[in-house]
């Protein structure tokens, strides 16, 4: 599989890489149906087992703990220069960790984790607020995502611009600095915008928030469990209030906000990167369907992270295909499908920070090709 997923010919069973990662993924209709691809998996990589699923909590909670301790008792003894080392160093290894706790919650959300829907949304719910994730409200923005995926009407997150959309200061930020200063907000601020303003989501006739249980984005049945999410994220907040009385603000800072954000850039990130890519088109109502949508999503390499990641990263484009499957056995099933997707499966080994400024820079808006009427639109930077 090549940088831009485009299949080759086997040549002594070892398929060449596609020489340039940015070729355009078909966008007609595959010659396959999602049954087709169901039939390349092997039936066991849809079991759910608590027993590993759990494993996997109890593994990475547990390397967090290790983190906290080295980090709660053993910084402070370190010489000045040292210590100033320490602190971004604890913060990036403990925020790469929890990110793969807010893998297994999201994957929770997909009813992935057991075959007991109580049982996924009581872990979900608290993994997620311990890291002030609003568990069902995102639950249900994120499904509607994965049931939109490709579209520019109706899609939830990272909804590319059409070209009317493009506001003038794109134009004073479409330059290296401007770049850079685009991604530093983004990866920063991004999470919590998206959460409580809808940034970067679907438009909707009114204002659309995630913690605010009237918001156009659910619907009457899920309004309940929204205040559930709330109540989830206020106890904890209430909880690092208590804690920071106790031990300091400073101590909470160190300790907790600064691996948080971490989590929250990856989780950005990686969203970013699944979604955004020169080679992947959208669709607008005229022609996106359910399959093609899943489809304009590119698996990443992220490196030793994926692992750590719990493969969300390499793995995405199963994912979108077949979100109930546990994340062990997503790499089985990857490997599975690649014959039947052909082209149509995309996968980018471009290192990630080269590949986050690259995207930056060529995917601004969407817009058709010239003269042509079809309802496909691909990425553009030409303002």
């Amino acid at each position: 599989m090549g940088a831009g997923g485009r299949m080759s010919n086997p040549v002594n069973g070892e398929e060449k890489p596609n020489p340039d990662p940015l070729q355009r993924v078909p966008y007609q209709k595959p010659p396959f149906t999602v049954g087709d691809v169901k039939k390349a998996i092997p039936p066991h990589c849809f079991n759910r087992s608590v027993i590993r699923s759990f494993s996997y909590v109890v593994y990475d909670l547990t390397i967090a703990s290790i983190f906290y301790y080295l980090a709660n008792n053993y910084i402070a003894l370190l010489p000045s220069p040292l210590a100033y080392v320490a602190w971004p160093v604890y913060w990036i290894c403990q925020g790469c960790v929890l990110t793969g706790v807010w893998v297994i919650a999201h994957e929770c959300g997909h009813h992935a984790f057991s075959d007991y829907q109580w049982l996924d949304d009581t872990v979900g719910l608290v993994l997620h607020s311990a890291l002030l994730v609003p568990y069902f409200s995102w639950k249900y923005s994120h499904r509607r995502h994965h049931s939109n995926t490709g579209s520019i009407e109706h899609d939830e997150v990272f909804v590319p611009k059409l070209k009317s959309g493009v506001r003038s200061t794109a134009r004073l930020l479409n330059n290296p600095p401007g770049r850079i200063l685009t991604l530093l907000v983004t990866l920063t601020m991004g999470w919590p915008l998206y959460l409580m303003f809808n940034v970067s989501g679907r438009y909707y006739d009114r204002f659309a928030c995630h913690f605010d249980p009237n918001s156009p984005i659910y619907s009457n049945r899920e309004r309940a469990q929204i205040f559930i999410s709330d109540a989830g994220i206020l106890t904890v907040l209430f909880v690092l209030f208590r804690v920071a009385m106790t031990k300091g603000l400073t101590w909470v800072l160190t300790m907790y906000a600064g691996p948080l954000l971490v989590v929250n850039g990856f989780l950005v990130l990686i969203t970013f990167l699944q979604h955004t890519h020169p080679s992947l088109p959208h669709y607008d109502s005229t022609e996106w369907d359910w399959l093609r949508g899943a489809l304009a999503t590119i698996d990443r390499d992220y490196g030793v992270l994926n692992k750590v990641f719990h493969n969300i990263t390499d793995t995405h484009v199963t994912h979108h295909l077949f979100s109930t499957m546990p994340h062990y056995h997503a790499m089985e099933a990857t490997k599975a499908i690649k014959p039947i997707l052909g082209e149509y499966y995309q996968f980018d080994g471009t290192s990630v920070f080269k590949a986050m400024y690259r995207e930056t820079k060529e995917c601004i808006y969407v817009d058709k090709d010239e003269e042509v009427k079809d309802g496909v639109y691909w990425y553009r930077n030409k303002i």
